[in-house]
């Protein structure tokens, strides 16, 4: 019984090592710059997708002829009479 119990802890002592505890302490800096590094270039190019696509909205909106603006409005003259 007490050999099972030893096996059993010797085995959780040996799960609870990371990937920091695995690798030096170099390559897991460089990890973690890698990591920053994706994550900057992702923030940037959702900001780029987003202007992108405000500016074919402004660009739409600046084509519009006057009777598509005019049904897009929610003005009613009946109230202004």
């Amino acid at each position: 019984m007490v050999k099972k119990h030893a096996g059993r802890k010797k085995r959780q002592e040996q799960q609870t090592v990371t990937l920091a505890d695995r690798v030096g302490a170099d390559v897991e800096a460089k990890l973690l710059a890698k990591k920053r590094a994706l994550a900057e270039e992702e923030q940037r190019r959702r900001a780029a997708e987003e202007a992108r696509r405000r500016e074919e909205a402004r660009r739409r909106d600046e084509q519009k002829s006057f009777a598509e603006l005019l049904e897009e409005s929610e003005l009613d003259w009946r109230k202004f009479k």
